[in-house]
């Protein structure tokens, strides 16, 4: 024990706490002690003193041992807690050790007093450190059954959103093929069938990519230009069927740098734009895309606002899981937005979707920046 100890004495008698103290340097241990008396003035330094270890004597005036350890563990105080006092029975000591406290010393012992302290201090380095190990266990354990669930689920999708198209393909091929006196109408049609499970494909594989990119690989803070990523995002959407058909509002609010990976908000503006442009409402006369990001030196804040056709509440909740699809609209392999979520925790931001069925949808995420911390 080298660095000081901050010892708490719950004892009504200077001349008692003397004793400790002349015990406690006697064997050469470093220590600050504040003695209290009451209960208010024992609730007050466990807030300001924050003492490493309790020493309590069992019966004051108004207070006692019991009382004392009860409000340690009310307040969730894992320090060592050890009575002092004067001659008591077995039975009492053990239900003190019972209750909660460490362990007893005689005042007629004080001897044994630094052996104790020491072996309890121990005791809870231990215990912290096993407590520590176990959340750490349960945590990488809950993370290893997540993962092996998405992984069941992952291989079964996948499967299946890979296997359609390309058998879709080869259908229309061997058609084709069959078809000795297609017209240039027909064949032009075949094309186009065949043209849009590339492009299924193709979103699916990317969505794969993006989704092993993310689980492993780690984190690249650069300085990131938010109004060049949602243009390259746009243009990059352009052959989307009704790109031409909405309009795409943007607003850039801040002045402070933004340094974050731009990788990761890449593909989540991507994801979330694509959406809205897949998911508008064709009734509509003016459909429109509001994108707006503000910039502090703290944080960056996305909202991304469309009047499509919105979600049902009854689905909201699940449109986050993997390979969820809200609509029959949806053609995608259900990756996109679980895409989206697991991107925003990698960044330690959060995400929130607030929708109306047939009116709109907002999303709107919050991330740190990176810049104070460069």
């Amino acid at each position: 024990m080298e660095r000081e100890l901050k010892i708490l004495m719950l004892e009504d008698r200077e001349e008692d706490a003397g004793l400790v103290d002349r015990v406690l340097k006697k064997e050469k241990i470093p220590f600050t002690r504040q003695r209290v008396d009451t209960r208010e003035e024992f609730t007050q330094a466990l807030d300001d003193f924050k003492p490493d270890v309790i020493l309590s004597d069992h019966s004051l005036p108004q207070f006692n041992s019991i009382e004392a350890l009860k409000i340690c563990q009310g307040k969730k105080i894992n320090v060592p807690f050890i009575l002092v006092t004067g001659a008591v029975s077995e039975e009492f000591a053990v239900n003190c050790l019972k209750r909660g406290a460490d362990d007893y010393v005689l005042k007629s012992n004080l001897s044994r007093l630094p052996l104790a302290i020491r072996y309890a201090l121990r005791q809870h380095r231990y215990e912290t450190n096993r407590q520590i190990h176990e959340e750490m266990l349960l945590k990488k354990n809950t993370e290893l059954t997540k993962i092996n669930q998405e992984l069941d689920s992952f291989v079964y999708s996948v499967s299946h959103d890979l296997r359609s198209p390309l058998t879709s393909i080869l259908g229309l091929v061997i058609v084709a093929k069959m078809d000795q006196v297609a017209t240039r109408e027909a064949i032009q049609n075949y094309f186009e069938m065949i043209e849009k499970s590339v492009v299924k494909l193709d979103d699916t594989l990317r969505k794969i990519l993006d989704y092993s990119r993310n689980a492993r690989g780690e984190l690249t803070i650069s300085e990131v230009d938010i109004s060049q990523l949602i243009n390259h995002a746009c243009e990059q959407l352009k052959y989307l069927p009704g790109y031409n058909e909405i309009k795409i509002q943007t607003s850039i609010n801040g002045r402070a740098a933004l340094y974050s990976d731009t990788y990761r908000l890449s593909v989540i503006l991507a994801n979330l734009i694509s959406n809205s442009i897949k998911y508008r409402d064709e009734r509509k006369p003016d459909q429109f895309i509001e994108i707006t990001a503000s910039i502090t030196p703290t944080y960056l804040m996305l909202i991304i606002r469309d009047n499509g056709i919105g979600i049902h509440a009854d689905y909201l909740r699940n449109v986050f899981n993997m390979f969820y699809r809200a609509t029959d609209r949806s053609q995608g392999a259900g990756l996109g937005l679980y895409i989206v979520k697991e991107m925003v925790e990698k960044l330690s931001g959060t995400i929130l979707i607030n929708s109306e069925y047939g009116l709109e949808t907002l999303i709107s995420i919050t991330i740190p920046n990176k810049l104070l911390s460069t």
